[in-house]
């Protein structure tokens, strides 16, 4: 699948406005596009477990939810920092979208798949906050 920068790029935007619109209808939560609001990501993700149970880790389930979450968290870190969508391709079976920047990629859906799928424990919002503090060095 070939797109273009910018048509990633709207589809990556489009993704994260998803993620807020989603989360609003879903869970009455507002995702306003602030740092601050990815603590609630933490929360919505779990609480996509919590109210569907088993049909949340369905493989299309977990994939919709692990990529727009992704793309809000990109997308906040793209306004804050810089960066650059990249589709990457190097494993045609698995291909994955990663935020780019100052030689670094940034795994946010990877990260988001990680918290709901393998390991509750592990905070979406610290391994943002990780990628911040990486590039403002």
């Amino acid at each position: 699948m070939r797109m273009t920068q910018d048509e990633l790029d709207q589809l990556m935007a489009d993704s994260a406005q998803n993620a807020i619109e989603t989360t609003l209808d879903e869970f009455k939560l507002e995702l306003d596009g602030s740092v601050e609001s990815i603590a609630l990501v933490d929360d919505v993700i779990l609480a996509w477990i919590d109210k569907y149970k088993d049909q949340a880790l369905e493989n299309d389930a977990v994939f919709t939810i692990s990529n727009i979450y992704g793309a809000y968290l990109g997308e906040i870190f793209k306004q804050l920092v810089g960066g650059n969508w990249r589709y990457d391709e190097s494993d045609k079976d698995a291909p994955y979208v990663v935020m780019e920047y100052s030689g670094k990629s940034y795994a946010f859906a990877g990260i988001c798949y990680q918290r709901m799928v393998n390991d509750s424990q592990i905070s979406v919002q610290n391994y943002f906050q990780q990628a911040v503090s990486n590039s403002v060095q």
